[in-house]
C-alpha cells in the first residue's frame, strides 16, 4: 500500500472526474489520500470528501497564499472546526499551513500572522502540521520550534541537507513528489537519494507538481506508486519495500492516519 500525504483533490480540475481519479488510485494501490484544506471556503468540502472517497483523510488549516482573503475571524472557525473533528477517524491534523516568499506581493507579517496562529493550534491540540515551506524552510521551522511542534511533514520539501536535517531533528517528515522524477531536478533527487529513508514520505500535490511522464498535464494520486518506484530507483530499494516504509514513515509523522482502515 501507498499514501498519498498531499493531494488536494477538491480542486476545480478533479469536478468532471473526481470519483473516477479516486477509484483509479485505489486500484493502483494507494491506500491513502490525504486532502489538505486552503481555508474557510472548503473546510467542509474536504471533510465531506475525505469520508466519501476510499481510503480519503483530511486536514484542516489556512494556506499561506489564502492569508490575503483570510480574516481573523477564520481562526476561530478553525478552531471550532478541528474541535467538531477530534472524534472523526479521518481528521489528521492542521494543514495546509505555513510561509510562502516566492510569490511575489505576499504580506510577510499576516502570513506570519496566520501561520503562528495555527501552530498554536497545533500545540493546544497536540496535532501534526503538513507545512508549505517554499522559499521559506527556515523561517517555518523557526516556527516549528517556538511552538514546540515535533510531528509533521515539510510538504514539496526543496532545500538544503542542513535545512533537511533541522527539519529532520525538529520530529518532522520530508514530502517528496513528482519533482524526483525529473533528472534536472538534481538537487531534489540528491535529498530523496541520501536524506534517512525513515524521514521521507511520498505525495501528488495533485493536481500540481506532475511527474515527468505526464509534465505540465494534470497530476493524480494515481501517479503515487510510479513516484514511489522513482524514489526506491534512487535508493537502490525494491519498490515494495519503498512502499511500505514510506507508509510506516506516514503514519509516524500523521498517527490519527491509524485511526481509519477504510
Amino acid at each position: 500500500m501507498w499514501i498519498d500525504t498531499h493531494c488536494h483533490l477538491d480542486a476545480s480540475e478533479f469536478d468532471a472526474d473526481r470519483a473516477q481519479v479516486a477509484a483509479a488510485a485505489h486500484r493502483a494501490g494507494v491506500g491513502r489520500i490525504v486532502i489538505p484544506a486552503i481555508g474557510r471556503e472548503n473546510f467542509a468540502t474536504v471533510r465531506e470528501l475525505a469520508h466519501r472517497v476510499d481510503g480519503g483523510a483530511y486536514a484542516l488549516g489556512i494556506h499561506p497564499l489564502f492569508t490575503p482573503a483570510a480574516q481573523e475571524s477564520d481562526l476561530e472557525l478553525l478552531r471550532m472546526e478541528i474541535e467538531a473533528s477530534l472524534d472523526d477517524p479521518r481528521f489528521v491534523g492542521l494543514g495546509e499551513i505555513g510561509l510562502d516568499y516566492f510569490v511575489d506581493g505576499l504580506d510577510d507579517a499576516r502570513q506570519q500572522f496566520f501561520y503562528n496562529a495555527q501552530l498554536e493550534l497545533a500545540r493546544e491540540f497536540d496535532l501534526p502540521v503538513i507545512c508549505h515551506v517554499r522559499k521559506s524552510q527556515d523561517q517555518v521551522l523557526k516556527g516549528l520550534r517556538r511552538h514546540q511542534i515535533h510531528r509533521g511533514i515539510a510538504h514539496a520539501f526543496n532545500g538544503s541537507f542542513q535545512q533537511a536535517q533541522a527539519y529532520i531533528d525538529q520530529g518532522m517528515h520530508l514530502g517528496f513528489g513528482g519533482n524526483l522524477t525529473f533528472e534536472r531536478a538534481r538537487q531534489i533527487r540528491r535529498l530523496a537519494e541520501q536524506l534517512p529513508f525513515d524521514a521521507l514520505v511520498v505525495e501528488t500535490d495533485a493536481p500540481d507538481i506532475a511527474p515527468a511522464w505526464i509534465y505540465r498535464q494534470r497530476n493524480s494520486p494515481e501517479q503515487i506508486p510510479a513516484i514511489g518506484a522513482g524514489l526506491a530507483e534512487l535508493r537502490g530499494m525494491a519498490a515494495d519495500e519503498a512502499a511500505l516504509g514510506t507508509t510506516a514513515n506516514a503514519l509516524a509523522a500523521l498517527p490519527r492516519l491509524a485511526l481509519s482502515s477504510a
